[in-house]
C-alpha cells in the first residue's frame, strides 16, 4: 500500500513540474512577442521625428510600460530575495501603468472629439502624476507582508486570503476600472458620431458627411480597443476569482489561458494603438529613401501606402494637437 501511495505522489509531482514548465514556456513566449511589439513602437517613436506629437507620446509611454512589463515577466522568478523583490515590484508597477495609459488615450480622444477641446497637451504632467503615482501606490500596497524570498514566477503568490484580496484590489481593480472607463469613453464617442451623422444627413451637408464618414471609419477600428484589456485579462480574472473561492485547487487549462493571453497584452496594444497609418507611412518613406527605383516600382503596396491620405481618427488622437 505504501509503495503505491508513494508512486502516485511521485507521479503527481512530476506532472505538476511538467505543467509548471509548460506554463513558464507559454508565459515567456507570449511576453517575448509583446516585448518585440512594444519595442518596435518605442523604436519608431525615437527614430521618426514626425511621430513625436502629444497624442502619440501617450502611445509611446504605453509601449514603454508594456515593454518593461514583458521584460520583467520574461526574467522569471529569481531565487535571490533582493532580485525577487526588484522583479515583482517592477512587473506589477509597469503592468498597472499600462492599464492606466490606455485611459489617458481614451480621455484625450473623448475630450477632443466629444468635448471639442484643444487643450489636451496641458494634461501631460497630470497624466504622468496619475499613471506613475497610482502604479507606485498600488505596488507598495501589494508588497505589504509579501515573502520575497520565495522562489517561483511570482514571489507574491501566497496562500492567505488577505494576500489574495490585496492582489485583487491593487491589480484587478485598476484593470477593470480602466476597462469600464475606456468602454464608457468609446460609447460616448460613438454616440456623438451617430448624432453628427444624422444631423449632417438631415441638412445634406456633403463636407460634414465626408468628415464624419472618415471619423466613423476610423472609429470602427478604435472602438474595439477596450476589448484588448478584456481579452488579455478575462481568463486571469476568472482564474484569480476561482482561486479565491477554491484555494488549493487549480484548473490547468485556465492557467494556460491566463498566462498566455495576459502575456500578449503588449503585442495587442502595439498593433492596435501603434501601427496606425502615421507609423506605416513613416516607415514607407524611410524604405522609399533607400530602395532603388527599380525595386520600388515592383512594390505596389509600398506606393499605395506612401500616397495614402490620412482618413483615420488619428488626426484627432494620434496626429492631432
Amino acid at each position: 500500500m505504501a509503495p503505491a501511495v508513494a508512486a502516485a505522489a511521485s507521479a503527481a509531482m512530476r506532472q505538476a513540474l511538467r505543467d509548471r514548465q509548460i506554463l513558464d514556456a507559454v508565459g515567456t513566449g507570449a511576453a517575448a512577442l509583446s516585448l518585440a511589439g512594444s519595442s518596435f513602437i518605442v523604436i519608431c517613436y525615437l527614430l521618426f521625428r514626425e511621430l513625436r506629437k502629444f497624442s502619440f507620446k501617450l502611445v509611446f509611454y504605453l509601449a514603454v510600460s508594456d515593454m518593461f512589463c514583458s521584460l520583467f515577466t520574461i526574467l522569471g522568478g529569481p531565487s535571490n530575495a533582493f532580485y525577487c523583490f526588484a522583479h515583482d515590484y517592477s512587473a506589477h508597477f509597469f503592468c498597472v501603468a499600462s492599464f492606466l495609459w490606455t485611459t489617458t488615450i481614451s480621455f484625450t480622444l473623448h475630450r477632443t472629439v466629444v468635448k471639442h477641446k484643444t487643450d489636451v497637451e496641458e494634461f501631460g504632467s497630470i497624466f504622468h502624476l496619475y499613471v506613475w503615482g497610482t502604479s507606485l501606490s498600488t505596488t507598495v500596497l501589494r508588497s505589504i507582508g509579501s515573502d520575497y524570498g520565495r522562489p517561483g514566477t511570482w514571489c507574491w503568490i501566497q496562500q492567505g486570503s488577505m494576500a489574495k484580496v490585496l492582489h485583487l484590489i491593487t491589480f484587478y481593480l485598476p484593470l477593470w476600472g480602466a476597462i469600464l472607463y475606456n468602454g464608457f469613453t468609446y460609447y460616448e464617442v460613438n454616440r456623438m458620431l451617430n448624432n453628427a451623422t444624422q444631423m449632417a444627413a438631415g441638412i445634406s451637408d456633403q463636407s460634414n458627411q465626408s468628415d464624419i464618414r472618415a471619423g466613423r471609419k476610423a472609429f470602427n477600428r478604435w472602438g474595439y480597443y477596450p476589448l484588448i484589456l478584456i481579452g488579455s485579462w478575462a481568463f486571469a480574472t476568472i482564474n484569480r476569482l476561482y482561486d479565491f473561492a477554491n484555494p488549493g485547487h487549480r484548473i490547468v487549462w485556465l492557467s494556460f489561458l491566463d498566462v498566455g493571453f495576459a502575456g500578449l497584452m503588449g503585442l495587442f496594444n502595439s498593433i492596435a494603438y501603434g501601427l496606425n497609418s502615421s507609423v506605416r507611412r513613416a516607415i514607407a518613406e524611410r524604405i522609399d529613401t533607400f530602395l532603388p527605383e527599380r525595386i520600388k516600382r515592383s512594390l505596389p503596396a509600398l506606393s499605395r501606402l506612401r500616397s495614402q491620405q490620412e482618413n483615420e481618427l488619428t488626426s484627432l488622437i494620434v496626429e492631432g494637437n
